[in-house]
């Protein structure tokens, strides 16, 4: 607010001081951001997203005292490509990222890069140079894996300080594994000692743990020094194998699951709890939680939705969100069910939501919604595209997934490459994904495919419509 009418002699001086002092504080410092990205888990896993078997009272909290999306989209069906999205706010294609990152040949077979290019418009860069302490902890799997062992450093992407797994480039916690009965435990991905410097061994069941207790402390920090922080909490325990404690273990798949998703929620309260009870922190952060893409048949639960992870159906690529911040959001303990939005949305948002310029030249594929994201509803204008990774034509027992899928108002078009085989469904009335429609309504066939096609043909390509992966060579038999 300017004051500027002493130059008509209304108001002495000192009562334009005396005014000034009584004015409302008009603007909150920038919000901290806190981002949860599970891996490998459904839409229906949380309790409080329908989940009967299992308890999350931890995440439950957060939803009861935030907003419940349920429209929300990660944009692939697998975790590189997706952690490229939420990353940077555009489609993973444009990096030729577009499946999982794996050893090198492999990469190469299905015409992919390496690793995310580092030029790549992070939203963790732009945060920093904005004055934002910026951490990663958990799972990167954006370069760094198997025999690639050059990818650049989390680090230089706009990261203050990180702590990955085996699967990305510096210091990390690599899993040791026990099962019931057995006295001493045992190593898994070894090799990843070699991935940077700084390399720790604990339990996998505790794994989550080790990433939230190098969490709080970076948060402290950045508290002390009045700095707002922007922090990645990505475990990756309940993707497979699954590894619960010895004293919670579980009879099959399912059943390890759970246990691994509950021992997952309880680590997490420990910093819910740091967040929760600091009145600096309580009122001016922004907790996001979501899963990275569908679930693993047989494990998680996409609750309502057909298909799993790498699939481009609902239960593939629609994920559950829970937004909580008491002092930043307009809801609290609600339900959204209208809103449609994307991971790929959320750069734009964040940044439009902290006061934080975009780089410059960047257009972004998400759109700014802070209404959405704070309860006040309003969905993404553009369509929802999507492309199937390369390798995943055939998978979980489908042996002809459709290559490219779109999302437009209510309606979803699956089809392959070249548009053939639509299969077209009215999501507002069948969010299963179980009556195709496309012979009822050729007209919207035709116009969603001829947008499909073009957004596909306008990415750079992968070797997804010939990907033939070469067969492991046999080992020479001794002796």
């Amino acid at each position: 607010m300017k004051l500027n009418s002493t130059r008509h002699g209304l108001f002495p001086p000192a009562f334009l001081f005396l005014l000034a002092l009584a004015l409302p504080v008009c603007s909150k410092e920038r919000p901290n951001i806190v981002l949860f990205f599970i891996d490998d888990m459904g839409w229906g896993d949380f309790s409080c997203f329908g989940n009967k078997d299992a308890s999350t009272p931890e995440i439950d909290r957060m939803a009861a005292e935030g907003i419940r999306f349920e429209q929300f989209y990660v944009n692939s069906p697998i975790c590189s490509s997706s952690r490229t999205a939420i990353s940077t706010g555009q489609y993973p294609q444009r990096w030729k990222i577009t499946s999982y990152l794996s050893n090198r040949d492999h990469n190469n077979q299905r015409g992919m890069a390496q690793w995310l290019d580092p030029k790549a418009p992070m939203l963790a860069r732009s945060l920093r140079q904005a004055g934002y302490a910026t951490g990663h902890f958990g799972k990167w799997h954006m370069g760094g894996q198997r025999n690639v062992a050059d990818a650049p450093p989390i680090t230089d992407y706009g990261f203050d300080a990180s702590l990955t797994n085996f699967e990305g480039m510096g210091p990390k916690l690599l899993p040791l594994v026990l099962k019931p009965g057995q006295k001493e435990p045992g190593r898994i991905w070894g090799d990843a000692e070699r991935l940077g410097e700084g390399s720790r061994w604990m339990l996998r069941s505790k794994i989550t743990g080790g990433f939230v207790d190098e969490a709080i402390p970076f948060i402290r920090k950045a508290r002390a020094e009045k700095k707002p922080f922007y922090i990645n909490l990505w475990p990756d325990d309940v993707h497979s194998p699954f590894w619960p404690p010895v004293d919670k273990w579980a009879d099959g798949k399912r059943g390890l699951y759970h246990s691994v998703l509950q021992e997952m929620d309880r680590q997490f309260g420990k910093l819910f709890e740091v967040i929760r009870t600091d009145p600096v922190l309580r009122e001016n952060t922004l907790v996001l939680i979501c899963s990275d893409n569908g679930p693993e048949r047989g494990a998680g639960s996409a609750g309502p939705f057909r298909g799993f992870k790498t699939h481009l159906y609902e239960g593939g690529v629609r994920s559950s969100l829970i937004a909580w911040g008491p002092g930043i959001l307009k809801k609290k303990n609600h339900v959204d069910r209208e809103t449609v939005f994307t991971a790929i949305d959320l750069v734009p948002t964040l940044l439009e939501l902290t006061g934080t310029a975009a780089p410059k030249g960047i257009k972004y594929d998400g759109e700014a919604l802070p209404g959405a994201v704070l309860g006040e509803g309003g969905s993404r204008k553009a369509p929802i595209f999507f492309r199937r990774p390369p390798d995943r034509d055939a998978f979980y027992g489908d042996n002809d997934l459709p290559d490219l899928a779109i999302r437009e108002g209510n309606w979803k078009l699956l089809c392959e490459y070249d548009g053939s085989e639509p299969e077209l469904y009215d999501l507002s009335s069948d969010r299963g994904e179980r009556e195709s429609l496309a012979e009822k309504h050729p007209g919207i066939v035709a116009r969603m495919a001829k947008k499909l096609i073009a957004w596909h043909q306008s990415m750079p390509p992968d070797n997804g419509a010939d990907f033939v992966r070469k067969p492991k060579a046999k080992k020479k038999k001794r002796g």
